[in-house]
């Protein structure tokens, strides 16, 4: 993974990658993602959740997209929320579940503007997510 250039403007904190970003191998079964960046993510009322941010646009644009993988700790909650753009989320290790059901590696969905979900993970799990826009917590 190449390195990251992080901003921090108006205090808040902004991801810009400094060159293009490429992390292989993700979907190998064998990927070490402990070899990760974790960091605790306790935004919108996340528990038992941690995130290596790809880029986050939201301090320059409040309305604009981020990336990230997130690990969810077995038991993990996370509050049911808005999306105001498209949320799209892809499962590699373990089970999500939200309102649609549960989610096993390799699933693929996409949660258009003005859905609502909450999410969990019983056994814990490590997905992509894409957040055209933020969300907020209803």
């Amino acid at each position: 993974m190449q390195t990251q250039q992080t901003l921090s403007l108006n205090q808040a904190t902004t991801v810009i990658p400094a060159a293009s970003m490429l992390i292989s191998g993700l979907a190998d079964p064998e990927f070490d993602f402990e070899s990760l960046d974790w960091r605790p993510y306790g935004a919108d009322q996340r528990l038992g959740v941690e995130i290596v941010r790809l880029y986050d646009t939201r301090s320059i644009d409040p309305q604009g997209p981020a990336a990230a993988l997130l690990r969810y700790a077995p038991g993990a909650r996370v509050a049911r929320h808005l999306h105001s753009g498209y949320e799209l989320i892809y499962v590699f290790r373990g089970e999500l579940i939200d309102d649609a059901g549960i989610h096993p590696a390799g699933s693929l969905e996409v949660c258009p503007p003005g859905s609502t979900h909450a999410l969990a993970s019983e056994r814990g799990c490590i997905f992509l997510v894409v957040w055209e826009k933020p969300v907020s917590v209803i």
